[in-house]
C-alpha cells in the first residue's frame, strides 16, 4: 500500500518550487528597498502566544490550530499565522532596546486545520510583514504601497480595500449599535449567535452566505469613529493619493483576528474565485503590550505564497522557468572525458553547467537541454572534436559559431566564459 501526504499537505515539486523561489526573490528585493530586515521564527510555540494575540473567539484558535501537548505535558501549537510568533521575537530578544523603529520580514510555513482547497491548504507558506515602533498613518500607506508594489513587480494585477476599525474609544458605540442590528436579525448562524453577544464586530467576518446577506444592511464602524481615528483614516488615504495607489473603502470588511484596529486593508484578485483575497493585513496598536512587552505601535500584512503561485502559473509568464547557463552535449568517450571536468569547472566559476553523462544521441541531448531551458549549448561532436573544434550555440537566436577545443583545462573554461559573456552581459 502507497503511503500518501496528508490531506491538506502538498509536495512542492521543482517546477513549482521555481515559482515560489521566484516570489521569494522578487519580494526579499522590494522589503530590503524600504528598509525591511528578515527575521527567522520557530514553527513550534506556545499555545497560550496564539490564543491571547489572535482571540479565544477566532475561527482559527476555535477550529483549526494545531495544538497538542508535548511529552513535558505544555500546550504547544504549529504556528497558524507570523506576527505573533515575530512579536514574541522581537520581545524577548529585546529588538526595541537597539532601536525604537523595527521593520521586519519572514518567510516560511504556517499551519491551520481547515477544509483545502484551491489556494488553501493545511500547511500553507505565508510572507509576513511587520513594522514596530511607528503610528503615523503616512507608514500605513507606506506598507499598503509596498505590498502594491510587490503584486506589480511580479507582474499580476490586483485592487486595494481599505477600511478602519477604530480603536478602544469608539468601538464600544459601533458594538452597541451592531448588537442592536443583530438582535433583529433572523436565521444567523451557530457561530454568529454566540458572538453576538462576545465579540459583536467578529459577525460580520463570517462567511456563511444568509448570514452576509443580513450583513449588507449593518451599520458601518466608520460612521462610529472617533476624532483622532476619523483623522488617522483621512491622512491614510491622502497618503495613497500622494503615492498614486488606486484604492477603494469598503465599509464591511473587518478581519479575522481580534488584534486589528483602525488601518485595515485586503488585496484582491479577481482571478482566484471566491478565496480571492491574495494579501491582507492592517495596524495592531496595543498588541505588543498585550503580549508582555512594551507600549509600542505595530502594523503589518501577510500574503499566501501559493495564491500567488497560482496566479503565476495561470499567466505563464515565463517566472517559474530554471534557466541553464549552459548545456553541454558531447559525444563519444573522448568528448565525455573532456567535457565531465570543464562542466565542473564552470560551476566552480559560477555558472549554471548541465551535461548528459550517459552518452546519448545529439538529438536526445539537444532536448534535454530544452527541457533544461538552456541558453547556451556547447556542442563536441566525434568529428568536431578530432578536428579540436566545438560548437556553441545560442538557444534563442539559433545561431552557432566554431569554438577551439584548448588542452589546458583552466584555459579552455576561460575561453567558453569568454565567449558565453560576450553573448550574453548576465555572464
Amino acid at each position: 500500500m502507497k503511503i500518501k501526504a496528508l490531506k491538506g499537505f502538498k509536495d512542492i515539486i521543482p517546477d513549482e518550487v521555481d515559482i515560489y523561489r521566484f516570489i521569494e526573490k522578487i519580494s526579499r528585493d522590494i522589503f530590503h528597498r524600504f528598509g525591511f530586515r528578515e527575521i527567522r521564527v520557530p514553527v513550534l510555540e506556545k499555545t497560550d502566544l496564539f490564543v491571547r494575540s489572535l482571540g479565544v473567539a477566532t475561527d482559527i484558535v476555535e477550529k483549526e490550530m494545531y495544538t497538542f501537548d508535548d511529552r513535558n505535558g505544555d500546550s504547544v501549537t504549529m504556528r497558524p499565522e507570523g506576527t505573533a510568533s515575530v512579536l514574541r521575537a522581537y520581545i524577548e530578544q529585546g529588538l526595541h532596546a537597539s532601536s525604537s523603529l523595527q521593520k521586519l520580514y519572514t518567510i516560511g510555513p504556517m499551519f491551520r486545520h481547515e477544509r483545502p482547497q484551491k489556494g488553501r491548504l493545511r500547511q500553507f507558506h505565508q510572507i509576513s510583514v511587520e513594522v514596530l515602533g511607528l503610528d503615523h498613518p503616512r507608514i500605513d500607506a507606506e506598507v499598503m504601497a509596498m505590498a502594491y508594489l510587490l503584486l506589480t513587480s511580479l507582474g499580476l494585477s490586483a485592487r486595494l480595500e481599505i477600511n478602519s476599525l477604530g480603536c478602544q474609544k469608539c468601538r464600544p458605540g459601533f458594538n452597541q449599535a451592531l448588537r442592536l442590528f443583530l438582535d433583529n436579525c433572523q436565521g444567523l448562524c451557530d457561530d454568529c449567535l454566540r458572538r453576538r453577544d462576545t465579540n459583536p464586530l467578529r459577525v460580520l467576518d463570517c462567511k456563511n452566505k444568509s448570514c452576509q446577506e443580513h450583513y449588507q444592511k449593518a451599520p458601518f464602524i466608520i460612521q462610529h469613529l472617533c476624532p483622532e481615528c476619523y483623522g488617522h483614516f483621512q491622512t491614510v488615504k491622502e497618503g495613497l493619493k500622494l503615492l498614486r495607489i488606486p484604492y477603494t473603502v469598503n465599509s464591511f470588511m473587518v478581519r479575522g483576528l481580534d488584534y486589528y484596529c483602525r488601518t485595515t486593508f485586503e488585496l484582491i484578485s479577481d482571478d482566484l474565485g471566491t478565496q480571492n483575497a491574495v494579501g491582507a493585513g492592517g495596524r495592531y496598536d496595543g498588541l505588543v503590550k498585550e503580549l508582555g512587552g512594551p507600549d509600542v505601535p505595530g502594523l503589518g500584512f501577510a500574503m499566501g505564497l501559493e495564491r500567488l503561485a497560482l496566479l503565476l502559473a495561470s499567466q505563464d509568464n515565463g517566472s517559474q522557468k530554471a534557466w541553464t547557463d549552459l548545456f553541454i552535449a558531447a559525444l563519444g568517450p573522448k568528448a565525455q572525458n573532456v567535457a565531465f571536468p570543464v562542466s565542473h569547472y564552470l560551476r566552480e566559476k559560477g555558472l549554471s553547467v548541465t551535461m548528459d553523462v550517459m552518452d546519448r544521441s545529439l538529438k536526445s541531448q539537444m532536448k534535454q537541454a530544452d527541457r533544461a531551458g538552456a541558453n547556451f549549448v556547447l556542442i563536441l561532436g566525434e568529428e568536431e572534436f578530432e578536428k579540436g573544434q566545438a560548437q556553441l550555440r545560442d538557444m534563442r537566436s539559433k545561431n552557432q559559431q566554431p569554438l577551439t577545443i584548448k588542452s589546458d583545462l583552466a584555459e579552455w573554461g576561460d575561453d567558453i566564459r569568454w565567449e558565453l559573456g560576450t553573448l550574453n552581459s548576465e555572464f
